[in-house]
């Protein structure tokens, strides 16, 4: 197992293309050639993870949030991150940040907090925009099926709950190739003329390098005409933030005693009480006042989220109670998330390194202190 593998791994699970602009993920510290003696699994990466890590014998962090989130102009051990990152490099440890990546994907950290309060019918409360391509290209009749079936083992052609979607046309295209071509159907120098058909498929833009090979790969064509677009629909399945129920209608007052116990909150800071009952709950993990407006919209009688400011609670105005538990407490379940598909998806550890594991941090990182 390499550091490369477990990277595979992470992002078949939270491809980076969907991470916020803003953000910092990736491989941030190592070489993704070297062999995984161990994994460790923290919220954030400091030097107390980093000692950690060197006395459990893993040489790669998987880390929530990222240490290095701004540019370097220097690596002098001056500040916390400097000192993190030197140590680091100093020990061979390889980090690894996953961050807003993870909080746009469908299972990712919105999710786990849905199954945390055991929220059913869920939905993303804010779907990410340009997520979603689609290709179109032209094909021998008698080589449709085949380049369309090609085109769906990548994963083209998924829309929602469907699968092996595309469009299909038929007409005629022309063709003449040059001295410098080299045609599979017609002759050089000669208008050819063939009965071809137009295939659109849609993709998500994470597997567009893919797409485009498998493309190339299974058309006939020794130069092959084809389009990519980036499409304005919405992909449900994409997004920050999710929208839930209970499975019944809760006393408010019940249900925050719960929250409290559930997410392992020493204080909860809310608005206004509004209703007596609750059942619709839109929860974002992290700061996620940006998100007052779209739970609005949608109806929720709560977002729960973190980072809330005075003036944030004044934008409850009547239409939802807003709950702030904490930053640290709102993505705390994340890395025993990921500790449990890392352990299921990895087992190969290299020969040199036998007692190779997966393990979950046991440093706690929250820097927030409460009496």
């Amino acid at each position: 197992m390499i550091v490369q593998e477990v990277i595979t791994c992470l992002e078949a699970l939270a491809p980076l293309d969907y991470a916020e602009d803003f953000d910092n993920v990736g491989l941030l510290v190592g070489n993704r050639k070297n062999e995984v003696s161990g994994i460790l699994v923290s919220l954030d990466t400091l030097e107390e993870v980093i000692d950690e890590a060197i006395s459990k014998n893993c040489n790669l962090i998987v880390s929530f949030h990222p240490i290095i989130f701004k540019g370097l102009k220097s690596l002098t051990g001056k500040t916390y991150v400097e000192r993190t990152v030197l140590k680091a490099i100093k020990h061979d440890i390889a980090i690894y940040a996953i961050h807003t990546a993870l909080d746009n994907a469908l299972k990712g950290v919105n999710n786990i907090i849905c199954d945390q309060l055991g929220l059913v019918n869920r939905r993303i409360l804010i779907p990410q925009q340009g997520t979603i391509k689609k290709l179109t290209t032209y094909v021998p009749n008698d080589h449709a099926e085949q380049l369309r079936a090609s085109l769906f083992k990548a994963g083209a052609g998924n829309i929602g709950n469907y699968d092996h979607c595309s469009f299909n046309s038929q007409g005629w295209g022309t063709f003449k190739g040059n001295e410098g071509s080299n045609p599979k159907i017609g002759k050089k120098g000669e208008l050819h003329q063939e009965a071809e058909t137009q295939i659109s498929v849609t993709f998500n833009k994470h597997l567009e390098s893919t797409v485009l090979k498998t493309l190339f790969e299974h058309h006939p064509y020794e130069e092959v005409a084809f389009e990519i677009i980036t499409l304005n629909n919405l992909d449900q399945h994409i997004g920050i933030g999710m929208l839930g129920e209970l499975k019944e209608a809760e006393d408010v007052h019940t249900f925050l005693k719960d929250l409290k116990i559930k997410m392992k909150v020493p204080a909860i800071r809310h608005s206004q009480i509004l209703n007596p009952k609750v059942k619709k709950i839109a929860v974002l993990g992290g700061s996620g006042s940006f998100a007052i407006d779209a739970a609005k919209r949608l109806g929720a009688d709560m977002l729960i989220t973190a980072d809330l400011k005075y003036h944030d609670f004044f934008s409850a105005d009547g239409d939802l109670i807003l709950v702030d538990i904490g930053h640290y407490e709102s993505e705390q379940y994340t890395k025993n998330f990921l500790v449990d598909h890392l352990s299921k998806k990895i087992t190969n550890f290299a020969p040199a390194f036998p007692l190779g594991q997966v393990i979950l941090s046991t440093t706690n990182t929250n820097p927030v202190k409460y009496l």
